[in-house]
């Protein structure tokens, strides 16, 4: 291949396309005598087995060896899978470099892969994460340079390119001076949205290439606008640090918590359009509740505490739940826990087939051989070692039988081993209403007391450190308590990307999460702030902007029309409107988004729409999939998504949380804005 024909784009994606139709195929042709031999394997197997050695080695060879075949064979498809991604859009951008004592520039084509004709061989595309396409990201034409594993390689850019290919065909090619032309990032960002999440690959500023490429802060907090694509940016982070540590990071390594199922559905696509598998998904509530299911059957969620709250309006249960999720309520927990040893615990002699233990003896064993375990673990410790010297002195094992009946000579030293219970004494103790005094199966806590319930459990039990977890990617942080960030950090000794936006919050009042984030985490915390919103038009920003005061976010300089605000009597106004203003169809939006302040009002909508036979979606909190079309949700079920027009209809009446609602429905508008209001 010349120089000449790599200058120009449209040869080089003819070529290179032509080279992945014929790697293409040869995968394939791989892939199928694979699935062969696989076939063979097992039919030798089958007919042999019988008669393979005594000792098992043949037939252990022979399971290893279809093992190695049907792995080999996997990475295979995934190969076959990325190559066909690769022929719809080989590359996105070129860099022509000069290196320090060169004359003639290389150049760099820049794509969501690596493609080589053969293993070994030169790339004649780089990975987007790859060291030198750090040079597209980070330099306009002039000096630039990059990190290597030979270290930092110097010289001068020449030139740049940009690309859009779509579907193999190239839509644009141009040389810009700048990193990314702001008439194609106005372009790309203002397309129409879609029901997943986009990768930005093709437009990554250099602001976010920094965040992206940072893999020597071990908490990272970004505080980013709505509309600034933190989330975004925290997935590309996760695909870049996957590519660089293969040996040590794995998909299964990483965690992320997410708001809820919908915003999961949303952004799950992503790591799999970036060349990497996909990675667990959950939110902290669930996470809680799993853990909490042998204390309580129910436990009640975010969303019922927030529809509580703009329900009855009651200052002193607002009060009541930010005091149990403050540094404060912790340290009452503590102070509670050092005095709960002596209420907890009724000693007694133990005496079992010559086991024999005074009260006197199992009193020091509590008080100081054992006194860093857990309180409710540690009389198993002290059974333990009771029953260890048992055994070593009479040279016999207890039976199961015998051990269940020692096991409940030692639980019957607890007053109680219920933390239910215990938590019960720990809110009288605080001045606090008391539980509910049932069994088991008719308890339920309220959202205020999960988070205290579970840190009991880890004090009173242990902690179960996740250590599998190599990564914890942490959504909306700004919707996450201070006992909540303590928890965290006792069970994920790991690494961590935290991202939010303080102007988005569940709670009535702006709270920063990063003034207490570094004392909760007891190290220094890298804040990155990302001010730079993408996502709404500039009359659209300018609107959301007065809502909260908020006047520090950059906007791109996209325009659109103006935000409309109407007043209306009823419901059934409202709706003639929408569908009056409503533009889903194929030449038009592809979303669209009515949202209203609480889930009652929201299902209200809904059940209208369907009356008059409208096609509509109903996002509630256990639905899991975001889909096109018109879509009827609540506020903050509604964050994190994006849609084309949105529609919000609002009550004229007091609600502490009406402003906050208005915001973040207002924020999620790409284009068009409706905000109507029913004085009814």
């Amino acid at each position: 291949m010349t120089e000449l024909d790599l200058k120009d784009g449209k040869i080089f994606l003819n070529k290179v396309t032509e080279k992945i139709r014929t790697r293409l195929t040869e995968v394939d042709a791989s892939i199928e005598a694979g699935q062969k031999d696989i076939q063979s394997m097992n039919e030798y197997y089958w007919e042999n087995y019988t008669e393979m050695d005594e000792y098992g080695y043949e037939n252990y060879d022979n399971q290893q060896a279809l093992l190695h075949q049907v792995n080999d064979n996997q990475e295979k498809q995934k190969m076959r899978h990325r190559l066909r991604k690769m022929l719809e859009a080989p590359f996105f951008g070129r860099v022509d470099f000069i290196y320090d004592g060169e004359e003639e520039p290389e150049i760099f084509y820049i794509g969501i892969g690596n493609f080589a004709e053969r293993t070994g061989m030169l790339p004649l595309i780089y990975d987007w994460r790859a060291p030198v396409s750090g040079l597209f990201y980070d330099y306009d034409k002039g000096p630039g340079s990059y990190k290597a594993p030979a270290g930092l390689i110097e010289g001068e850019i020449a030139a740049k390119w940009q690309y859009k290919v779509k579907n193999g065909k190239m839509v644009y090619a141009f040389e810009s001076d700048t990193k990314i032309d702001d008439d194609i990032l106005k372009q790309e960002l203002g397309t129409n949205s879609d029901v997943q999440l986009k990768n930005i690959v093709r437009t990554i500023q250099k602001e976010q290439n920094a965040i992206i490429r940072n893999t020597q802060d071990r908490i990272l907090a970004i505080q980013g606008a709505a509309g600034s694509g933190k989330t975004s940016v925290a997935l590309h982070r996760i695909a870049y640090l996957l590519y660089h540590d293969r040996e040590h990071l794995k998909s299964s390594n990483i965690l992320i918590l997410s708001p809820n199922s919908v915003f999961s559905d949303y952004i799950s696509h992503i790591l799999p359009e970036l060349g990497e598998e996909n990675i667990q998904e959950m939110s902290f509530d669930l996470f809680a509740y799993r853990e909490l299911k042998e204390i309580v059957p129910d436990c009640e969620d975010r969303y019922d505490q927030l529809e509580r709250n703009m329900k009855l309006q009651d200052l002193y249960l607002t009060e009541r739940f930010e005091e149990k999720q403050s540094e404060g309520f912790v340290g009452m927990m503590e102070g509670f826990l050092a005095s709960l040893e002596d209420e907890l615990m009724d000693f007694r002699t133990i005496e079992y087939k010559g086991i024999q233990k005074t009260e006197e003896e199992l009193i020091n064993l509590f008080y100081f051989k054992f006194q860093n375990v857990p309180l409710l673990s540690r009389m198993d410790a002290i059974r333990d070692y009771c029953v260890d010297e048992y055994e070593t002195l009479l040279g016999r094992d207890l039976s199961e039988e015998e051990l269940l009946i020692v096991q409940n000579k030692f639980d019957k030293m607890y007053v109680t081993k219920d933390i239910y219970k215990i938590y019960g004494w720990l809110l009288e103790e605080c001045g606090y209403p008391a539980l509910p005094d049932v069994e088991y199966e008719k308890r339920k806590l309220e959202y205020e007391d999960v988070f205290p319930v579970l840190y009991l459990k880890y004090r009173l039990t242990g902690k179960a450190v996740h250590n599998h977890i190599k990564h914890l990617v942490i959504d909306e942080m700004q919707d996450y308590s201070y006992l909540q960030y303590v928890i965290l950090n006792q069970i994920f000794k790991c690494r961590m990307t935290i991202l939010g936006d303080k102007a988005q919050t569940l709670d009535e009042q702006m709270r920063d999460v990063l003034q207490f984030l570094p004392g909760v985490f007891d190290q220094k915390i890298h804040k990155i702030v990302m001010n730079k919103s993408y996502r709404n038009t500039m009359e659209i920003a300018r609107y959301a902007e007065k809502l909260t005061g908020v006047k520090d976010v950059e906007l791109l300089k996209r325009h659109g029309k103006e935000v409309i605000e109407e007043n209306f009597q009823n419901e059934d106004a409202v709706l003639d409107e929408i569908f009056l203003k409503a533009k889903l169809g194929e030449d038009e939006y592809e979303t669209a988004a009515i949202i209203a302040m609480t889930e009652a009002e929201a299902f209200t909508l809904y059940q209208m729409l369907k009356a008059r036979g409208e096609e509509v979606h109903y996002i509630d909190r256990n639905s899991s999939a975001f889909k096109k079309g018109l879509t009827v949700t609540t506020f903050y079920l509604a964050k994190g998504l994006e849609f084309d027009q949105v529609f919000g209809v609002f009550r004229d009446i007091e609600n502490p949380m009406q402003n906050q609602a208005k915001y973040i429905c207002a924020t999620r508008a790409l284009h068009e804005l409706y905000m109507y209001q029913i004085t009814e």
